[in-house]
């Protein structure tokens, strides 16, 4: 018998006990915690907007809560139905994510991200909508009006509920337009506008000079650009800021500058285009 008591592990009976020791521990701990959560009440409520635009604020995202839900300060935590909190915010066409839960303190914090809207589009009828950066449509408002591209002109997509994805061609050539030249320091600066004519081409309205900047569509976009800083950098310079009244870049590899009243190529556009 003695052998036996000799020959225990001591060191791994200990750690063994200490184990279990440690294990009703947490299990005391968890249940605890379990039994403070179900009468521990709300005590704040935070709220944070992120993104650069700001359709919406705290003080909105609060009211959608208190309209929605009732007023949440004062609630037993159990009772506040966080899933269902971000669901109902998710509903507003200017959110793009939204995040609720609960800190150790009893305050909800709520996270939100709005959406970022990339142009406006006023089509041939005078209905207006924005779309977004994942090619949504998100209604105009009176509250908050972002600073980005408008275009407008013979556009004839329209805006029927929040959130319906860009179907055109032509709305989406529009968009793709204005993500390409944003980042431009060129364009950024010179692009005021863009306009879709009778024939359903997207010219660019410049801010310097009164030129006709015709584009067509977004096919081979880079190029018709790089042919419009060469008219910038090669033609205006030498002919001067009034000498056309159109310059059309949707034929392939060519530069066509109209004069007032005449459409032809001259000598200095013809060496220009040889260059293209």
């Amino acid at each position: 018998m003695l052998n036996r008591i000799r020959n225990i592990q001591w060191r791994q009976v200990g750690y063994f006990f200490l184990g279990l020791v440690g294990l009703v521990g947490v299990g005391m701990l968890m249940s605890l915690v379990n039994k403070k959560d179900q009468v521990q009440v709300c005590t704040d409520l935070k709220v944070m907007v992120e993104g650069k635009e700001t359709f919406i604020d705290q003080n909105d995202i609060s009211f959608m809560i208190k309209e929605k839900f009732g007023k949440v300060v004062g609630k037993e935590l159990n009772a506040l139905p966080l899933q269902k909190i971000e669901t109902e915010l998710m509903k507003s066409p200017y959110v793009s994510s939204a995040d609720v839960h609960m800190d150790m303190d009893g305050t909800m914090q709520v996270a939100v991200q709005q959406r970022e809207v990339v142009v406006r589009i006023i089509n041939q009828v005078g209905q207006e909508y924005y779309v977004d950066s994942k090619g949504n449509k998100i209604p105009v408002t009176l509250k908050y009006v972002p600073h980005v591209m408008v275009a407008n002109g013979n556009i004839r997509e329209g805006y029927k509920k929040s959130l319906e994805p860009v179907t055109s061609d032509l709305v989406k050539d529009l968009v793709k337009i204005v993500e390409d030249t944003k980042s431009d320091e060129l364009w950024s600066n010179q692009i005021v506008q863009l306009y879709v004519n009778d024939e359903k081409d997207i010219e660019i309205v410049p801010r310097v000079g009164n030129q006709q900047l015709i584009i067509g569509n977004a096919d081979s976009l880079s190029y018709k650009l790089d042919r419009l800083k060469k008219f910038y950098t090669h033609i205006l310079p030498k002919v001067g800021s009034n000498a056309y009244s159109k310059v059309n870049v949707k034929y392939s590899g060519q530069i066509v500058c109209e004069r007032k009243g005449d459409w032809f190529i001259d000598s200095l556009q013809m060496k220009i285009n040889k260059k293209i």
